[in-house]
């Protein structure tokens, strides 16, 4: 039983390690590829910040996905949600609504990220937020 516990131990501390390292690669590097948006949002005290995020595009619609447990950028666009995307290299200004629902369920349907990416990023909870063009 002992060994067991600490087989069990070792593979959960493994996996651990490998979230954060897999999250903090992602972080650091914030990689760029197409369809690949930029998003800026802003702190309290006005501050600029930009983070890479995947977009996504149901129904004419563009969306981002919370897909890591790093998330400053979405409680920045729940607290100011006038932001500025960058999308193939042009900058418009959107109003940032967390999405629920049908809608929720629908973009999560065209753009289900798979087993092997939601273990690789440790099971972090879901959210979706649609960009309204201002």
């Amino acid at each position: 039983m002992k060994i067991l516990k600490k087989v069990a131990t070792r593979i959960v501390i493994v996996y651990v390690l490998l979230v954060v390292a897999f999250e903090s690669l992602l972080g650091y590097n914030q990689p760029e590829f197409e369809g690949t948006v930029v998003l800026t949002t802003t702190n309290d005290n006005g501050d600029f910040f930009d983070r890479v995020l995947a977009g996504l595009v149901t129904n004419d619609t563009l969306y981002v996905r919370v897909n890591h447990w790093p998330r400053a950028w979405y409680y920045r666009v729940l607290e100011n949600p006038n932001v500025q995307v960058t999308l193939d290299g042009e900058t418009k200004n959107y109003l940032a609504i967390e999405v629920t629902g049908d809608e929720y369920d629908t973009v999560q349907r065209d753009h289900d990220a798979g087993l092997a990416f939601r273990i690789m990023t440790g099971f972090p909870p879901r959210h979706i937020v649609r960009f309204d063009p201002l």
